[in-house]
């Protein structure tokens, strides 16, 4: 699949704004600040496409992007520390709820956790909210250039840990070394063509 031929569709608010569902969807889900943006731009080999921000909160709607014209990417809004008020974030939340619980053609959660860090409460939750769901959902470990490889691997096996996963169940990204690039593509491709 040619994950470079991408462009910006829509920006959704509401579940009646959704496009029609015409292509298998992977949505990213993580933490504000977790390198979704970051990691979702490496995947397409374009740096700029999805907007990427120190500020928590830029991502505000679920932002839809075509894929080859065979995949919708659907980059979700960052749960965690976003500094918007309680009932912005609430309409997040539900918004986000329903659209997962809803549509028929999503076929993969990338969820995004920071590889320097011990497991947080909420992308555990997220994980098992998902599995409970029957949502397939794929954890990507990201920032492992931050981390020497022996960290990397501790790290990651801590987890894996916490999380009741093996290390085939998940991936190491890198989006500043491209680490873990081709391999997430390669599974995003499978999803593609699994519909």
């Amino acid at each position: 699949m040619n994950f470079t031929n991408v462009r910006f569709l829509t920006s959704v608010h509401a579940l009646r704004q959704l496009p029609e569902a015409d292509f298998p969807e992977v949505a990213f889900a993580g933490r504000s600040n977790v390198g979704k943006s970051s990691l979702i731009n490496t995947i397409i080999g374009r740096k700029g496409m999805v907007k990427t921000s120190g500020r928590p909160g830029k991502t505000q709607g679920l932002n839809y992007f075509v894929v080859n014209e065979a995949m919708y990417f659907v980059d979700l809004p960052g749960y965690g520390f976003a500094r918007v008020a309680k009932q912005v974030q609430a309409g997040w939340q539900q918004l986000i709820t329903e659209y997962l619980l809803q549509r028929k053609t999503l076929q993969l959660v990338v969820v995004i956790v920071d590889l320097r860090h011990p497991l947080k409460k909420m992308d555990r939750e997220l994980m098992d909210w998902l599995r409970y769901q029957e949502i397939s959902y794929l954890p990507v470990y990201t920032k492992a250039d931050k981390l020497s490889k022996n960290n990397q691997l501790r790290n990651a096996t801590a987890l894996d840990s916490a999380l009741g996963i093996v290390s085939d169940e998940r991936l190491i990204f890198s989006a500043k070394t491209g680490q873990g690039c081709s391999e997430l593509q390669h599974r995003l491709a499978l999803n593609a063509d699994s519909c």
